[in-house]
C-alpha cells in the first residue's frame, strides 16, 4: 500500500470508531490530509451527529462541502472526541503537530475533547520526538525575539514560507506562510525532545509565542495506525 492508501485505510477506522458514540453528538475535527480521508469517509454518516468543530478554514470548507453543520467553539462546551492527524507520535502518545499550519486551532480543540483520537500511519511514530521539524506560531513583531530563545535551545530555526506566483515578474518569490490566525510559523529543526511537557511549557513561555506544535499536555487518548497489515489501535495511559 502507498501512503495514500494508508491514509484512507486510518481514515474508515476513524470513521468506525466515532460512529460507536450515541447519535446528536458534536465531533472535533482536525486538519490535513489524514483528516480529510477521515471527513470524506464520514460524509455518509452526517446525520448522525449534530455537528462539528472546524480546527482550521481548510478543515471547516470540506465540512460544508459534505454537508455538514460547522459550528463555532464559543458555542460547544464540551466535545466527546477530537479526531486529528499527527507528524510525529512517541510511544507515550505526545505529539508534534503543525505541519498544516493549523496547529493553535487545533490544540484549541483538543482541548475541548474528552478523547484525543490520534490517526497516522506507521511512519509518523518514532522513539523521540524532534526529527519532524518542531512548528511554532508567532506574532510577526516576534519572530527575532522568539528566533533567538529558539535557538538558546539549540534549534535550527526558518521561517515557513509559502510560494506566491507574481504575475509581472518571471519568479515565484517567497513570502511568510500566514495561519488562519494571522501568525507566522516557525520551524525548528535538530531537536531532540525527550521532555515533551516541560519543553511545551518552556517554549509556551516565550513573549511573541502564540502556541507551539507540542501536544504534550493535550497528547492523545487513543491512536488508530496503519500499516501494510492493517490498522493497530493503541490505548495510552
Amino acid at each position: 500500500m502507498n501512503q495514500d492508501q494508508l491514509k484512507q485505510l486510518v481514515g474508515v477506522a476513524a470513521k468506525d470508531e466515532v460512529l460507536k458514540l450515541p447519535a446528536g453528538q458534536v465531533l472535533g475535527v482536525g486538519t490535513g490530509s489524514t483528516a480529510n480521508c477521515f471527513i470524506d469517509a464520514l460524509a455518509p454518516y452526517k446525520a448522525h451527529f449534530s455537528g462539528a468543530v472546524s480546527s482550521s478554514n481548510a478543515t471547516t470548507e470540506r465540512l460544508l462541502k459534505h454537508g455538514f453543520k460547522v459550528l463555532d467553539p464559543n458555542e460547544v462546551s464540551v466535545l466527546p472526541v477530537y479526531v486529528d492527524g499527527a507528524d510525529e507520535i512517541d510511544p507515550a502518545g505526545h505529539m508534534i503537530k503543525g505541519g498544516g499550519g493549523a496547529l493553535t486551532r487545533e490544540k484549541i480543540i483538543a482541548s475541548m475533547a474528552q478523547q484525543f483520537i490520534c490517526i497516522c500511519d506507521a511512519t509518523k511514530q518514532v522513539p523521540v520526538l524532534g526529527h519532524f521539524a518542531l512548528p511554532v506560531e508567532i506574532i510577526p513583531l516576534a519572530r527575532g525575539v522568539v528566533t533567538r530563545e529558539l535557538e538558546r535551545l539549540g534549534g535550527k530555526v526558518s521561517l515557513r514560507a509559502t510560494k506566491s506566483i507574481r504575475a509581472d515578474l518571471d519568479q515565484t518569490p517567497s513570502e511568510p506562510f500566514v495561519s488562519d490566525n494571522g501568525g507566522w510559523i516557525l520551524d525548528v529543526a535538530g531537536l531532540q525532545i525527550s521532555h515533551p511537557l516541560a519543553l511545551e511549557s518552556q517554549i509556551n513561555q516565550i513573549a511573541g509565542v502564540i502556541t507551539v506544535g507540542l501536544f504534550a499536555k493535550e497528547k492523545a487518548d487513543v491512536l488508530l495506525v496503519s500499516n501494510e497489515s492493517g490498522i493497530s489501535r493503541i490505548v495510552f495511559e
